[in-house]
Parts: structure tokens; C-alpha cells; sequence
């Protein structure tokens, strides 16, 4: 298989969410046939559903990989649990979020992985990551990352600068 670039969503909101996501930075350009070609600024966010829990810590990478969809997947899972990721309730903190987002140009429906991730065009915190790496990114239909980040809800999106802390 050729390589393609993949798009990661990252997100955290519990034990210290800007050494988790470093941390899974770190490990994702590791990672067997890829190479780390950028990473996006930090931004705090509201949570989605319950906010009976902390503001999350969200970011993104683009990395060029030999390893397909659900190979890309299983190291994602695998990192997220190395990093004591517990799946107790939907949209509940969590320690590490890692979302594969889009993988080049395809659209990928199995019962494991939906790419473009389904929720991309409601999430301000994933699409203002996205186009920090690349502002004329496109959907695989085409959309432009810059329309759907224009249209999208606020979530209360505030970028971290190098040194801040990631409380409100």
C-alpha cells in the first residue's frame, strides 16, 4: 500500500491534558510506516454532552502513513489505553481522546470506523485544529474545512499559547 495522510483529532480532559496529548504525540510519531509531518496548536474546550466534568484540551496531527485505516485505529486504541483511557460514559472525560479524522481522500463506513469522522462538521474544536495544518483542507465530498468551521456551532474555543495552563 502506498502511504496517505491521515488527519488524528486529540483530545483530554483528565491528568494533566497537555502531558497526555504531548505524551501521545510523542507515540504517535513512533509509530511503525509513519512519519509525524505536523501538529496544530492547543485549544481549550467546553465539553460536549455532560458538563458535569473539566474543559477538554484539544489539538490535532497530520501524518503520512503506510499503515492502513484500521491498523492506524488499533495503534490509536492501543495508545489510548497505554494512557488509561476508560470508555465509562459517553462524551465522559476521559484521559486521551485520539480520532482518526480523515484518511486521504477515502470514505471508509465499517462497523469500527466511519471516516470522515461523523461529528467533524459540528466540532469547532477538531475543524479549527485541521485547518491550523492546513487551510485549504477539503473533505473527501469536497466541503472546505474553512465553510464548515465558518458554520459551526461555538464551543467556546480558546487556543493555548506555549506555557499556559490548560484550567480556566
Amino acid at each position: 500500500m502506498s502511504s496517505v495522510i491521515a488527519y488524528i483529532g486529540l483530545g483530554s480532559n483528565l491528568a494533566e491534558p497537555l502531558n497526555q496529548l504531548a505524551k501521545a504525540i510523542t507515540e504517535l510519531a513512533a509509530l511503525p510506516k509513519t512519519t509525524l509531518l505536523g501538529q496544530s496548536p492547543f485549544y481549550r474546550s467546553t465539553p460536549v454532552g455532560p458538563q458535569d466534568q473539566p474543559d477538554f484540551v484539544n489539538g490535532a496531527v497530520s501524518l503520512r502513513t503506510g499503515l492502513t485505516a484500521l491498523e492506524l485505529l488499533d495503534h490509536l486504541q492501543a495508545i489510548e489505553q497505554r494512557q488509561g483511557r476508560e470508555r465509562t460514559r459517553v462524551w465522559g472525560p476521559r484521559t486521551l481522546d485520539l480520532d482518526l479524522l480523515l484518511f486521504g481522500r477515502k470514505v471508509i463506513e465499517s462497523p469500527r470506523l466511519i471516516v470522515p469522522h461523523t461529528e467533524l462538521p459540528n466540532r469547532d474544536f477538531v475543524l479549527q485544529p485541521l485547518l491550523d495544518l492546513d487551510a485549504e483542507l477539503t473533505l473527501p465530498d469536497g466541503r472546505k474545512v474553512a465553510n464548515l468551521r465558518a458554520q459551526c456551532p461555538d464551543n467556546a474555543l480558546q487556543r493555548l499559547e506555549p506555557g499556559q495552563s490548560s484550567g480556566r
